[in-house]
């Protein structure tokens, strides 16, 4: 069974096919030149062996192992009819429409599965146990596989945590994005749970874990997006799931033209047109013209399902984070608390603080300042304490930035103005840091994710010209997503989410009958866009798991293609439901004039490519449609 299986394999292939195409060719050419050639030496026998052999092998196996009667046995059976009658010809071509019609659909529908090994390699694979010898402390490596439930493990800076856990002892900052989506790294101290697979930024931090094995963060991410693909049925073709009755409408005709006529040429010739060929071209062809606009527009779509789904689509759910934001932070308030200290000396104070530090949030403040134009001297010492913020000595004056815990450490008071201000940046989703000199707070500095230019075009057009839902489904807290949300005119918001949360909503959105799109770019995002029914990832600057989990990627990050992609999805489906009723429409004259003899099967057999053609070329007609009406610009 397996080596027939190869063979059908090279039968089936691109190159097996042009050869059969090539001499079905020579075959039509002797037929309208009248050129007379022995039976057993007609070329399109070549095409009959190459296309047709699978064909009735494909035909067998669904009847005999799956009992399931699908277009390929209605072919054969045509195909047989007309080499029984010696109609060589007719029968080569309606195999080799066949066989062109699966090779299309294959092309569009590829999928990459390549993201859920990436996603693998995120896992760590040692870990610094903590053990006890002779009374003293000592770090040994060890297999993170092997790392068992509340052993202690020390992680340094720049490592990957290789468990889930609580901090024990010390401060840190850990990239958590992985996990959340979150644009900023988390301070983390004593009592703090921290996440398998997370990246421990600056200090040096003892846990105790708590999640191993199987039961990690991570590796819960992982088989989320495993069975999230194992999902993912293929669908049938149109002329299969029509074959159940198409076969025995097709069989009932011909046998009743027979009895009455007594003329087997035309009831070869009913099952000859009754071919569903045009049935078969109409969703690959559509979905190849298709694939081909969008790809000039800079969007990657990686199946033809994923093209008819978005059809379908009722609902989009956004992330936030590098999806309708750039994923970048960037000062937004210098905020001064007292009056002799103004807007440019605060901004002077805060980057010399920060020049040496390699936070995010000081490089974002030290990138804002060299952005301006602006140069600082360097500090004249500098200590940085993880997870709280950064001390330095300058001109005389001790300079700190951070957090309102690293103020209160170092005995200064945090004023109520201070809280107050604070609080209106976090209700504005809005990262901040606390500026002293000396022995009191002289301001804030905020940082904030930058809402990309149009995103609120885009979701206004989804949701007002396309009639499509528009959901955000976040990691970020509740105050940062009702802040970014109202500026995007998204009502439907679902905050601090993990990835099984959005996987959650995703699964209860389609059991509430609604075609779900899920919009996203960070590995924590890659199990809710293979839940979707169909997903979309950032091209740009999206993690390479998200754009491989998903089924199409926006290259350049363009969310502004979103409508056109919705668009260009909708008519593709509008083509496709056209191709299939010319074609019907086309057959049914077929069928009526071969019945009246008005056909044979050379005839019926050319006829019956009108139809593919007609679809072909209406196919066709996407490639260059105009869309430009839906590609948002500023």
């Amino acid at each position: 069974m397996e080596q027939i299986e190869k063979i059908m394999r090279v039968l089936e292939g691109l190159k097996m096919t042009i050869v059969g195409g090539i001499f079905l060719l020579i075959s039509l050419f002797f037929v309208l030149t009248g050129t007379k050639i022995p039976y057993y030496l007609d070329p399109a026998w070549v095409t009959i062996i190459i296309c047709g052999i699978p064909l009735v092998y494909l035909a067998l196996t669904r009847l005999i192992y799956e009992h399931w009667v699908s277009s390929a046995l209605l072919i054969v059976m045509a195909m047989v009819a007309s080499i029984y009658i010696g109609e060589i010809f007719a029968a080569g071509e309606v195999c080799f429409i066949m066989a062109l019609g699966a090779l299309l659909e294959e092309y569009t529908v590829e999928r990459s599965k390549r993201g859920l090994t990436d996603l693998i390699n995120l896992k760590p694979e040692q870990g610094r146990l903590l053990i006890t010898e002779n009374g003293k402390t000592i770090e040994k490596q060890v297999n993170a596989k092997d790392i068992q439930k509340d052993a202690l493990l020390r992680v340094l800076p720049g490592e990957k945590i290789p468990v889930d856990g609580v901090i024990i002892s010390g401060d840190t900052s850990v990239d958590q994005s992985v996990m959340t989506g979150e644009s900023l790294p988390l301070d983390k101290t004593t009592g703090d749970e921290v996440f398998s697979g997370t990246l421990n930024l600056h200090g040096a931090i003892d846990i105790r874990a708590t999640n191993v094995g199987a039961d990690s963060s991570l590796e819960k991410l992982i088989r989320l997006v495993q069975e999230a693909d194992e999902k993912q049925a293929p669908t049938q073709r149109i002329a299969d799931k029509w074959a159940t009755w198409l076969v025995p409408v097709a069989l009932g005709i011909a046998i009743v033209t027979y009895a009455l006529t007594g003329n087997l040429e035309r009831a070869v010739t009913i099952l000859v047109v009754f071919c569903p060929c045009a049935l078969i071209l109409a969703t690959p062809t559509a979905i190849m013209a298709a694939i081909g606009q969008a790809t000039k527009q800079g969007v990657l779509i990686k199946s033809g399902e994923a093209l008819e789904i978005m059809g379908n689509v009722d609902t989009i759910t956004f992330d936030k984070t590098g999806t309708l934001t750039y994923g970048n932070l960037e000062v937004s308030d210098i905020i001064p608390l007292v009056n002799d200290v103004s807007q440019e000396k605060l901004q002077e104070l805060v980057t010399i603080s920060e020049i040496k530090s390699e936070h995010p949030i000081g490089k974002a403040i030290v990138t804002h300042a060299k952005e301006a134009g602006k140069t600082y001297n360097d500090p004249d010492k500098f200590e940085m304490v993880p997870g709280k913020g950064v001390k330095i000595e300058y001109n005389n004056s001790i300079i700190l930035s951070g957090t309102t815990r690293f103020m209160e450490d170092n005995k200064i008071t945090v004023t109520d103005n201070c809280i107050k201000e604070l609080d209106l940046l976090r209700n504005e989703g809005k990262a901040s840091i606390v500026v002293a000199q000396d022995d009191r707070i002289i301001g804030i500095v905020g940082l904030s994710d930058v809402l990309r230019e149009n995103a609120s075009k885009v979701v206004s057009t989804l949701h007002d010209d396309l009639e499509t839902n528009v959901e955000l489904l976040t990691g970020d807290n509740h105050k940062a997503a009702n802040y970014f949300a109202s500026k995007v005119g998204i009502t439907d918001i679902h905050s601090e989410l993990l990835p099984e949360n959005k996987v959650e909503i995703i699964e209860q959105l389609k059991g509430e009958k609604k075609k779900v799109c899920m919009v996203g770019d960070g590995v924590n995002d890659a199990p809710a866009l293979k839940t979707a029914d169909v997903s979309v990832a950032m091209g740009g600057i999206g993690s390479d798991i998200a754009i491989e989990a998903a089924d199409i990627a926006l290259l350049g990050d363009d969310i502004e293609k979103l409508p056109y992609l919705k668009k260009l999805s909708n008519s593709t489906l509008f083509t496709i439901h056209l191709s299939i009723t010319i074609s019907m429409i086309i057959n049914a004259i077929a069928i009526i004039c071969s019945v009246l003899g008005l056909l044979n099967p050379i005839t019926g057999a050319l006829v019956h490519n009108i139809g593919s053609c007609a679809v072909v070329m209406l196919a066709a007609s996407l490639y260059d449609r105009d869309f430009s009406k839906y590609v948002i610009t500023a």
